[in-house]
């Protein structure tokens, strides 16, 4: 098991591993799934994993104890710890013990698979390459995007929105999904904000003008599609 999208979830109950595996697969990624305390440390101190999605409560040895020895053992492994316990105490505890991130249950889908990504590219680096659509040119490091060799301004969440985008590119994006990574809420005043920045980063695009390509589809009644 090798490559930046090959992930390790370990998590003892198969009604939460199943489907989460599922979509974890269906975003791209190489998923093995662990049971077990030991077996989840066994997996991510010899196997080759960016990212090790922890549950805190596993039988064997608890994600803690895992955490610590993967963080002594290898300190650049990615850790999304997932736990049933939300207290503030048990949060720090968490990222104490050297998680990157800490979901609590039950967690919103859409959430955990924003985080997943969000740290699958810090672990892969990939924050510094440039997106090439062919016309459009995002460079995530320095926030710069290019259009028919033309810069473009874009405000911030403008361009963290075009770049959840064109990081998927054909893939549906839901609109739970965009607001998660973009904004970090789904609420309704955040749907609306969404509809709102769609029409502005199209209109900067140059998609309402005739015989523009048009990039971003609506798909209706599940979200928006980058199309390169």
């Amino acid at each position: 098991m090798i490559g930046s999208r090959a992930v390790l979830l370990a998590e003892d109950d198969p009604a939460i591993a199943e489907p989460l595996a599922r979509s974890l697969t269906r975003e791209g990624n190489e998923c093995v799934v662990v049971d077990t305390g030991p077996a989840a440390l066994e997996a991510a101190l010899t196997g080759v994993y960016a990212l090790v999605i922890l549950d805190l409560g596993l039988p064997g040895m608890d994600g803690l104890e895992v955490c610590r020895r993967i963080r002594r053992e290898r300190p650049q492994l990615a850790v999304l710890m997932l736990t049933a316990r939300t207290d503030e105490v048990d949060f720090v505890v968490g990222l104490d013990a050297g998680a990157d991130d800490y979901v609590g249950k039950p967690f919103r889908l859409a959430e955990l698979l924003a985080r997943v990504r969000a740290l699958l590219r810090r672990s892969s680096g990939s924050d510094e390459v440039v997106l090439d659509s062919g016309d459009i040119q995002l460079d995530a490091r320095a926030r710069r995007v290019v259009v028919d060799g033309a810069e473009l301004t874009l405000a911030n969440r403008e361009f963290d929105l075009l770049r959840c985008l064109m990081e998927t590119p054909g893939q549906v994006r839901t609109r739970d999904e965009i607001m998660t990574e973009v904004w970090g809420s789904t609420d309704l005043r955040s749907s609306k904000t969404l509809d709102m920045h769609i029409s502005w980063v199209r209109r900067k695009l140059g998609e309402d003008q005739p015989g523009r390509r048009k990039h971003i589809a609506t798909v209706r009644g599940v979200g928006f599609r980058f199309d390169p």
